[in-house]
């Protein structure tokens, strides 16, 4: 993890600052994932009938790719002299691929903006999630946080 003075974070914007670690995605993962989002549809759920679909094998919701951001990005990055960070929410999220179950993935980031906010800043990250062995990523989005001094 990379640890990041907020005095520094305007010399940053451009660049990227790191990639996450590699995560599995198993099915009991996507059943948990499915049974708190009451998001039970076959193509994750129902191995058999997801083996005969157009992905051959369940698949990881969109949003449970999504909610892994958090994780990842912990692991890639800390900003040294904030009291709070939040979640200001995503400008643009897109899911070019799918991930079968059992796959790899990992998170790189990329600091597109800083803004001053009232006591504090705004950063604005494009986040790209890929799977192991494919080119095309699995999750592209931009995230908006707020981190107040």
């Amino acid at each position: 993890m990379r640890t990041i003075a907020v005095a520094d974070l305007p010399s940053l914007v451009g660049q990227e600052l790191g990639s996450s670690a590699w995560f599995g995605v198993d099915q009991a993962r996507v059943n948990q994932f499915a049974q708190v989002t009451l998001d039970e549809q076959w193509i994750h759920v129902d191995e058999v009938r997801a083996s005969q679909g157009p992905f051959g094998s369940t698949v990881a919701h969109g949003y449970l790719t999504l909610s892994l951001l958090p994780m990842f990005l912990q692991q890639i990055w800390a900003i040294d002299g904030v009291r709070m960070s939040v979640n200001y929410g995503l400008n643009r999220v897109r899911f070019p691929a799918p991930v079968p179950v059992g796959s790899r993935l990992r998170a790189h980031l990329k600091l597109n903006a800083c803004d001053a906010i009232e006591g504090g800043v705004q950063l604005t990250s494009e986040i790209v999630v890929e799977r192991e062995g494919q080119v095309k990523p699995v999750c592209v989005a931009e995230s908006v946080s707020r981190h107040y001094l």
